[in-house]
């Protein structure tokens, strides 16, 4: 999918959360954790860009900088070419109604002291004026949209399914028609079966309405059903952006080849080529120099611990550029 500047709705640019640790009484300063460090993407109207990535790369915390649920040290984050980051808190509320998210626990993010119905409607009543009876036919229409019975408004989170909680979330999401949608893992917490309806519900909500979604996930069975391009993620910095086919037909970063060789092969006649990840990541208190990936890289040579390779464009095509952060790829 094209993202060229009249079609772009998100303009990411070096952004950085680093945490720094209170410093404590007679006790030596902490190095910063630099859960993100130097992030830069577009997303494009209507498109789904996936961050992926092991556990602890920054995923989440890049997602959540996105709409200021986590305040960004630095960078840019420009949505219709405003930066939110200048934004006061007021300007910010405001501007929300054009960024929502869905949690990854369906449970956890629904108040239990609020029915259904209220929980979808609380948007509409932060950002709309409609009277109550117009907002109630509006919840019923969402409840719809996502699969979820009319007659199931007046009930409460525990009396649903964990499917059907994520699906209320979807709704509660959808309810100010949002440009951008952040998804943070939004199915890893549900059954397979359960998972395929949610990701395919996702899928034909964006083609209805055009949304965007930046999608967090670490299945990439799931990645490559949903996604038009993806980013790899490796301790607070990306080293590979690529169209979904692209990048899982021919991945380039020797950390992204890895991650592939990891996924399940459905035929067991088939024998799975592993690429064996060695050793444990690094700190993000205490990244190593130059590539952050050179100590377990199998193609490491000195260069890579001396200097940082750049996230350059190695091709073009009519989906898109194929960026790598390797010296040799």
């Amino acid at each position: 999918m094209s993202t060229d500047n009249n079609n772009t709705l998100l303009r990411v640019e070096d952004l950085r959360k680093h945490y720094t640790a209170p410093r404590r009484w007679l006790a030596k300063a902490q190095p910063a954790v630099q859960a993100v460090d130097g992030v830069s993407f577009t997303v494009a109207r209507g498109e789904t860009l996936s961050l992926v990535g092991e556990s602890g790369c920054g995923k989440t915390t890049t997602a959540k900088s996105v709409m200021r649920l986590i305040e960004p040290t630095a960078g840019t984050v420009q949505l219709n070419g405003e930066d939110l980051l200048k934004l006061s808190p007021g300007q910010m509320r405001e501007r929300r109604r054009d960024v929502q998210i869905i949690f990854q626990d369906p449970y956890a993010s629904l108040s239990p002291r609020l029915t259904a119905g209220e929980i979808v409607a609380e948007p509409l009543r932060n950002f709309g004026k409609q009277s109550a009876s117009e907002r109630r036919e509006r919840v019923q229409w969402l409840f719809g949209k996502v699969g979820l019975r009319p007659e199931a408004i007046d009930k409460y989170p525990h009396e649903f399914s964990g499917g059907q909680r994520q699906r209320l979330g979807i709704a509660r999401a959808l309810a100010v028609q949002p440009k951008l949608i952040i998804c943070d893992e939004p199915v890893s917490a549900l059954d397979v079966s359960v998972q395929a309806q949610v990701v395919n519900l996702l899928m034909d909500l964006q083609a209805e309405f055009g949304i965007a979604y930046l999608f967090v996930a670490h299945d990439l069975s799931v990645v490559r059903h949903i996604s038009h391009r993806v980013a790899v993620m490796y301790l607070g910095r990306i080293v590979e952006l690529a169209d979904r086919d692209t990048l899982f037909s021919a991945p380039r970063h020797p950390y992204t080849q890895i991650l592939l060789s990891a996924v399940p092969v459905p035929n067991p006649r088939t024998p799975a080529q592993r690429m064996l990840l060695q050793g444990d990541p690094p700190s993000p208190a205490n990244p190593p120099s130059g590539c952050r990936f050179h100590t377990r890289c199998p193609l490491a040579q000195p260069v890579c611990k001396e200097r940082s390779p750049e996230l350059s464009t190695r091709e073009t095509s009519g989906t898109g550029e194929h960026r790598v952060a390797c010296h040799f790829r």
